[in-house]
């Protein structure tokens, strides 16, 4: 079960990665080309945010049935911060994500509040690549390209 948990939270991330940058660009571009904020506008970034959610859930049901967990509990907090491997695993990687996936839904919480086409775009640009930022920079690199 953790396998196939693993292998799914790997390949939606992919997509998460896709939507976001998708969303990402046609905010620029709405907002370079100072167009009004339409429905697709809309879908485009509620699909990256809906996507990026389940990708949450995807990796807390991958903490919890993670096979590393027990030797996490053995060693205590002090030995996951003293193992790289354990401490970005459990530690970096959970907790910058929830921060990157804070920063998007305020985007899209933002700009549903705002009856500005600029602003619109404004807020999901920004907040979504700030973001994608913090998702890339936590991804584990080493195991998800091996």
């Amino acid at each position: 079960m953790y396998q196939g948990l693993l292998d799914l939270h790997s390949y939606w991330a992919i997509g998460v990665l896709g939507l976001l940058f998708i969303a990402i660009i046609n905010s620029f571009i709405g907002l370079s080309r100072k167009r009004p904020f339409t429905t697709q506008d809309r879908r485009i970034a509620m699909i990256a945010l809906i996507f990026s959610h389940i990708q949450l859930v995807l990796g807390i049901l991958l903490l919890l049935f993670n096979d590393k967990l027990d030797n996490a509990k053995a060693l205590g907090m002090g030995g996951i911060m003293k193992s790289p491997a354990l401490r970005l695993i459990f530690v970096e990687h959970p907790f910058v994500n929830i921060i990157a996936l804070t920063l998007i839904t305020i985007g899209w919480s933002k700009h549903k509040r705002t009856e500005e086409d600029t602003k619109k775009f404004k807020f999901i640009g920004v907040f979504y690549v700030i973001g994608l930022i913090l998702l890339l920079s936590r991804i584990p690199w080493s195991q998800w390209l091996s």
